[in-house]
């Protein structure tokens, strides 16, 4: 049985404003997310959907508004909530010049915390062991894909943060995200994802998020 995260995960927006030159990607929305839930990014192509993301796991600002993590700002918390965050983007990011598993190993020497798995026991979760020491070049993009979703395996983060993450993947694929969400769910982490389709993540809560408004 996987242990739990701990302690209690609760990430908070507060009338956070985004906007890209004249243009309002997003304005006042607020949402909480806590442990065991997920929230889906839904919209149309170009309405923020990858902006917002990248802007809540750190990776772009924020024109207004405020986000904490457990309870505190992240002027207050931001280092301990980038060390509690995986980004997984609408683009695989494998160097295809490297094997899956020489990807996850320089994924891992990046990592500030300890693996919570080794590159073999992750790729044979995401079904490449017969590919762990192929070219990713030779993959196929459902393969890349799967390969990609191998880091989340690397190590236990209560934050996961998903672009588009049924890219590519077949029927089998999306089987195995869903099944991995659920685990990471069950043990007290959150999600949020982007996707035009929508994820059974039953028992568990999942929150919609529509051009600012959470139902």
């Amino acid at each position: 049985m996987i242990a739990p995260i701990t302690p209690p995960n609760a990430l908070s927006v507060s009338n956070l404003d985004i906007w890209r030159g004249e243009r309002c990607l997003c304005q006042s929305i607020s949402f909480a997310v806590i442990s065991g839930e997920a929230l889906h990014l839904l919209g149309a192509n170009g309405a923020g959907k990858t902006t917002l993301i990248r802007v809540l796991a750190g990776l772009g600002r924020a024109d207004g508004g405020e986000l904490c993590w457990r309870g505190q700002p992240l002027r207050e918390s931001g280092a301990e909530y980038r060390a509690s965050l995986a980004y997984l983007g609408h683009s695989s990011g494998v160097k295809l010049g490297l094997t899956p598993r020489e990807n996850l190993t320089a994924a891992g020497a990046l990592l500030a915390v300890p693996s919570a798995t080794d590159a073999t026991a992750a790729l044979a979760r995401v079904g490449l062991t017969q590919q762990a020491d192929l070219p990713c070049s030779t993959l196929s993009m459902g393969q890349r894909r799967r390969a990609a979703l191998a880091r989340l395996l690397l190590v236990r983060v209560p934050v996961w943060f998903l672009d588009e993450p049924l890219t590519s993947l077949d029927r089998s694929g999306v089987g195995l995200l869903t099944g991995m969400l659920k685990e990471h769910l069950t043990v007290g982490g959150l999600a949020v994802f982007a996707s035009h389709q929508p994820l059974d993540l039953e028992p568990f809560p999942v929150k919609t998020l529509l051009l600012g408004e959470v139902v």
